[in-house]
């Protein structure tokens, strides 16, 4: 039986009667759980943009409130650390602080909005014991104890932490394959279960139960692996055509066919035999073709950060939108925590997909399709 905060039950309250969204005049659905033909443009092209913002604590003044309320913005990413200013505390200094924020944020939001988190355990961990948190393990470290009781007990207290404070996404768990040791990103970091892919999905399983269990989503990531890669993403593209394995896939593969996927987030990463011409979140041959057509998922697609180097050094921030939709992504992810802080970030990417509907670059049934997975997404919520 899932476990909800009390102040989810706010925004269920809210489900029974959404208001008319006063920048469009265009009302939210009236039923989120079902489809809506009257739904405006506006309204999904705002769904499928997640992005990053400053402040311990936001008003109706600030930027990401009137996002939420004009546009329509779907998803929002904390952080504790701000690159930027290469200073900490950007939205959280401690568990009540957080849990305020949390809930001024999805009350803001005529509909569920989804409030994500890298909280994977370990080195990375955006709730930190300094501020109050639980401690955590890593994945490697479960991996390595090889004790999936364990693993469903750590997750779990994770996972409740979580779902007190507000969050109901995990950018978690990580199911990379420890393909590499000398991998800077995953290995390096201890954020890779085991090399084997039975044991990646036997404790990858046991992650998400726990997190299921207290309503929390999971993020199945990086697709189609990062494991075997020898760079960082996020410091520029990685090549992994002579180095990535098709087994890389067998997490996936399995937790798609036990229907334990809730979203999967894309990998930076170049394979040419995949595709010559794209890395992985702009590939429409490793997204369709690979994840959707030959694996079978037909949920929510999220990718990773857009303004990370990989992407950044590569391509311009209209380019790399056209053709992440053109791949198949559901949600961008756009952290604005990458050096360069933007408080207007998500109107330009909404200004960029709205245009690209309007010159028929993007057609509105693609458009349609990923808001209808991402409404049936926070419809379980």
């Amino acid at each position: 039986m899932h476990r909800l905060s009390l102040h989810f039950g706010v925004f269920f309250l809210i489900l029974s009667s959404f208001p008319v969204l006063q920048s469009t005049g265009h009302a939210a659905p009236s039923d989120f759980s079902e489809a809506s033909v009257d739904v405006s443009l506006e309204v999904k092209i705002g769904q499928m943009l997640m992005v990053g913002f400053h402040g311990l604590e936001v008003d109706d003044q600030h930027p990401v409130i009137r996002d939420i309320r004009e546009c329509h913005l779907g998803g929002v990413i904390l952080s504790d650390y701000d690159t930027a200013s290469q200073k900490y505390y950007r939205n959280i200094e401690s568990p009540a602080q957080l849990r305020e924020l949390t809930e001024t944020l999805q009350k803001a939001s005529a509909t569920p909005l989804l409030i994500a988190i890298d909280h994977e355990g370990g080195l990375i961990n955006r709730l930190k014991e300094s501020y109050g948190f639980p401690p955590t393990v890593s994945h490697g470290y479960l991996g390595t104890l090889d004790n999936l009781a364990t693993t469903y007990h750590e997750a779990g207290k994770m996972a409740e932490t979580l779902a007190e404070i507000g969050f109901n996404l995990n950018l978690a768990p990580v199911i990379d394959l420890n393909a590499n040791p000398e991998n800077p990103v995953i290995a390096g970091r201890e954020r890779s279960f085991s090399a084997d892919a039975d044991a990646v999905t036997r404790h990858a399983l046991e992650f998400i139960r726990a997190h299921r269990e207290q309503g929390v989503y999971c993020t199945m990531k990086h697709f189609p692996g990062h494991g075997s890669s020898k760079k960082d993403s996020h410091l520029g593209l990685v090549d992994v055509t002579n180095v990535w394995s098709r087994v890389e896939l067998e997490p996936y593969r399995n937790l798609i066919k036990a229907e334990k996927v809730d979203v999967v987030m894309t990998a930076h990463i170049f394979n040419a035999n995949l595709d010559s011409s794209y890395p992985a979140t702009l590939s429409h041959a490793t997204i369709t073709g690979l994840l959707r057509n030959e694996l079978n998922y037909e949920g929510v697609v999220i990718s990773d950060d857009l303004q990370m180097k990989a992407i950044t050094a590569h391509y311009g921030f209209d380019a790399a939108i056209r053709k992440a939709l053109e791949a198949g992504i559901d949600i961008l992810l756009i952290t604005n925590n990458s050096g360069h802080y933007d408080e207007a970030i998500f109107r330009r990417a909404f200004a960029v997909i709205q245009k690209l509907v309007e010159t028929d670059v993007i057609s509105e049934a693609r458009i349609d399709q990923s808001y209808q997975r991402i409404r049936k997404l926070k419809s379980s919520l």
